[in-house]
């Protein structure tokens, strides 16, 4: 035990920062190899999507969701008045 106790035990990001040479992650130096041979192409900051097809109408929605709501206030209310026979 008393040999860890020399060392601290947190990491010194000071001294990690202040590295001369840092060493790149694996996914870059993957991309810098694959990238050597066969560089890619400019692509630009945001590209169109690709183009979308246009949306119904919103009132065919809107129209869907008020008959359903008319449906189920109708059949709330028909179930009340079969109760109270």
């Amino acid at each position: 035990m008393t040999e860890h106790d020399d060392f601290p035990s947190e990491f010194d990001h000071k001294w990690a920062n202040a590295a001369e040479h840092k060493e790149p992650s694996a996914r870059a130096r993957m991309l810098a190899a694959r990238w050597k041979d066969n560089p890619p192409g400019p692509v630009p900051f945001r590209g169109d999507p690709d183009p979308v097809a246009p949306r119904r109408s919103s009132w065919i929605s809107t129209a869907v969701v008020l008959g359903c709501v008319a449906a189920v206030i109708l059949l709330i209310g028909y179930a009340q008045t079969r109760a109270l026979y």
